[in-house]
């Protein structure tokens, strides 16, 4: 059984899974679902409808999870937030629904951690395991791949990608793609060296990382006059790993404009 405290709301529409734990003051919306052993703490709010949260998250105090979008065009349709397993919500941490032009659903997958003030806008799609430190801010239709450390008050222009086991400074603003495996930062932020210490912690091997780090020079130290000329001349010399092979897809797509607006038609 679920524990509701006698001062919470909770919609009577609502589903709320086995060994859940409501707080006092907390808000549970009409036509959202919160799976089984989650907490949502005292002053939390689960708004909808369309918002479904998986087992075992926590929401903190005032979070906001499944919010109207903060879009001018958004007239009331129905729409989705998706939330995965084991995700926590700090303080004031906001995630709000998708838009109908964005595909309807803003997701998050499993694990995430998300400090004291971080907003997660319409359509976003953020994968597992990241960090998203306190006030980071990622504006609609961002992706954040798995295992990605946002550090705080860094923010993602719309339509953004940061690449898995990418990691992003504090205060940083990101105006384009950061690429999987690095470290960018900066105002506009720059990728400036590979992300090593969160790769090791990752468990990737240390050759690995020191492949890599040989691939940097190639792509990032402006040896070669095109990207593509840059992971050509990896071939031919013999440099190669699966973290090269992600960061050269990476690349592709953003040069096929899948991680702009295009990519956003491609989805639908």
């Amino acid at each position: 059984m679920s524990l509701i405290h006698p001062l919470a709301y909770v919609d009577p529409t609502a589903e709320v899974g086995d060994g859940t734990k409501i707080g006092p003051f907390a808000y549970v919306a009409p036509g959202t679902r919160i799976g089984a052993d989650c907490e949502i703490r005292a002053h939390a709010v689960i708004e909808g409808p369309g918002t479904t949260l998986g087992d075992r998250n926590v929401v903190f105090a005032s979070a906001v999870i499944g919010g109207p979008p903060q879009d001018v065009k958004y007239k009331g349709e129905p729409v989705e937030a998706v939330i995965g397993d084991d995700n926590t919500f700090r303080e004031h941490a906001t995630v709000h629904r998708g838009t109908k032009g964005g595909g309807g659903v803003t997701r998050l997958g499993n694990g995430n951690l998300l400090l004291a003030g971080a907003h997660v806008a319409h359509d976003c799609r953020v994968g597992n395991g990241t960090i998203l430190g306190n006030n980071v801010l990622l504006a609609g239709h961002v992706v954040v791949e798995d295992k990605a450390i946002m550090s705080g008050g860094s923010a993602m222009h719309h339509f953004g990608t940061v690449g898995t086991m990418a990691y992003i400074g504090g205060l940083s603003r990101l105006v384009r793609d950061a690429p999987p495996f690095m470290v960018t930062e900066g105002n506009p932020a720059r990728t400036g060296k590979v992300n090593a210490v969160g790769m090791a912690r990752q468990g990737i091997p240390a050759e690995r990382i020191r492949i890599l780090q040989r691939a940097f020079r190639y792509v990032f130290r402006r040896r070669h006059a095109t990207w593509q000329q840059a992971f050509e001349a990896l071939a031919r010399d013999g440099v190669s790993s699966p973290e090269i092979d992600r960061l050269r897809e990476f690349y592709a797509d953003m040069a096929r404009g899948h991680h702009g607006r295009a990519r956003e038609q491609d989805r639908h």
